[in-house]
């Protein structure tokens, strides 16, 4: 849309599909938790390459081998979740997990005795 000389307005049009495509239950977590050796040289280099390529992919780490990442929606999972199968050792265990929003948000979190909060939603701008 065209206002004064040189000026250019934006419309956005906003849907009931556009505010439902970014609720509790879209949103996903992708967990990878592995058990990796690292006995020789060569288990411990690939112990540390796996993981090099999962924090490249933005993973972030919950846990002593289990990392985390927030994701918009499930087609995005999937391809994160593919990136961490190209990327799996040969030897030791993986575990990959999908999670809605809602769900990763009921998980109760303790350090010793005290409850600590879950980490946040990133937030983030989608442009179409």
């Amino acid at each position: 849309m065209k206002g004064r000389q040189g000026e250019y307005y934006i419309l956005i049009l906003f849907s009931d599909k556009m505010f439902n495509s970014l609720n509790a239950y879209r949103i996903m977590w992708v967990l990878v938790f592995f058990d990796l050796p690292t006995e020789t040289k060569k288990d411990k280099k690939s112990y540390a390459l796996f993981r090099k390529k999962v924090l490249a992919d933005g993973f972030q780490m919950f846990q002593f081998s289990m990392y985390i990442r927030h994701c918009n929606s499930k087609e995005n999972a999937d391809v994160h979740v593919k990136r961490v199968k190209a990327a799996l050792p040969s030897k030791g265990h993986v575990g990959i997990m999908c999670v809605t929003d809602k769900q990763f948000g009921m998980m109760e979190i303790f350090r010793g005795h005290s409850q600590t909060e879950v980490p946040g939603t990133v937030q983030q701008l989608e442009l179409f």
